[in-house]
């Protein structure tokens, strides 16, 4: 099994700008920014984000010297701050220390679990250690036919499997296995390496491992912002919250329990000490386990000082709610 996944690997692997270097040779910076990054984000999406990031900070030591600002706004656009915030407080102290020579100090750093230092280890330093993801958790509930496979399920089997003289490699088979061939809902079993030994594809039904994970519930949020300014330079804040934290963006308020909308808009005002105007348009926009409608107002306040809106870090919500000038001048009033 080994064999058959390492050779398709060294043949079909995915050409990756972290991959550069030999095995147990790369660079543990690249490495553990894309893994940071790709926590989240499919690979099309993240290389592009991952050259940006790269290019504003290309170095460890470049990223704990730059302004957490700087830092967000390099990230924007990927989603889920926090990690952002965590890759600058990690820097500083790899910066200061070193980067760690193992498992158990990689895992001691501010926003590595597991996964991610499973991973930076064996692709980086050649450790012995088996990753467990998304990719890896379908492999191998198709590979044993285990229809509810539990995480320590996975990280036992993955252990087991790992190929002890290239585990970095045969982790990152595993995943682009599972990215490219073994994927969610059409997976191309005659291609695969492993089918051979897969008890999922033998009992003609590979498709239907894993079952289905059980989703959260989404949350629907209603929300007002205004616009104090125009697209360019407008009033904004930092948003505080693990989601958007230290990000900017139009003032905001969520209604409360047992007020409306236009009373939010009223209360929202009063603490800008801003005069409401007309409606501008509405957002929609969903953000991890909440739908959000945002209302769009415009608003004027006298002497405000404006930031420039392309040199803050925003996130997509108020991206769109900007945008909704450009909307509003073709006739359009909402946004999704």
């Amino acid at each position: 099994m080994r064999q058959s996944l390492l050779g398709w690997f060294d043949r079909r692997g995915r050409d990756l700008p972290w991959r550069l270097g030999h095995e147990g040779g790369r660079d543990p910076y690249r490495v553990w920014v894309a893994e940071i990054l790709l926590q989240q984000t499919q690979v099309s999406r993240g290389l592009l984000y991952y050259q940006r990031f790269l290019e504003h900070f290309p170095t460890v030591q470049a990223l704990a010297a730059a302004p957490i600002d700087d830092v967000l706004k390099a990230w924007e656009g990927c989603g889920y701050y926090a990690r952002a915030r965590n890759l600058h407080r990690a820097a500083g102290l790899i910066a200061e220390n070193g980067f760690p020579v193992n498992y158990a100090g990689w895992l001691a750093l501010p926003g590595v679990g597991p996964y991610t230092a499973a991973a930076v280890t064996s692709l980086a330093l050649n450790e012995r250690r088996a990753v467990n993801d998304g990719n890896v958790r379908r492999v191998l509930a198709r590979l044993y036919a285990e229809r509810q496979p539990a995480q320590s399920w996975v990280q036992a089997r993955a252990e087991e499997l790992l190929d002890p003289g290239r585990p970095g490699a045969w982790n990152e088979a595993m995943m682009d296995l599972g990215a490219t061939v073994c994927t969610p809902r059409a997976p191309t079993c005659q291609a695969c390496p492993l089918s051979a030994y897969c008890a999922a594809f033998r009992a003609g039904e590979a498709a239907l491992f894993p079952a289905p994970k059980v989703r959260a519930q989404v949350r629907e949020v209603r929300a007002v912002a205004v616009l104090i300014g125009d697209a360019e330079h407008a009033v904004l804040e930092q948003r505080a919250g693990n989601l958007l934290g230290g990000l900017w963006g139009l003032p905001l308020a969520e209604p409360a329990l047992g007020e409306t909308p236009a009373q939010a808009l009223a209360r929202l005002c009063e603490r800008l000490h801003a005069v409401p105007g007309d409606l501008l348009g509405t957002v929609n926009h969903t953000m991890t386990h909440r739908r959000i409608r945002l209302d769009v107002y415009l608003a004027t306040l006298p002497g405000a000082a404006r930031q420039p809106t392309a040199q803050m870090a925003l996130s997509r919500l108020d991206h769109k709610a900007l945008g909704l000038l450009k909307h509003r001048q073709a006739g359009l009033f909402s946004v999704s």
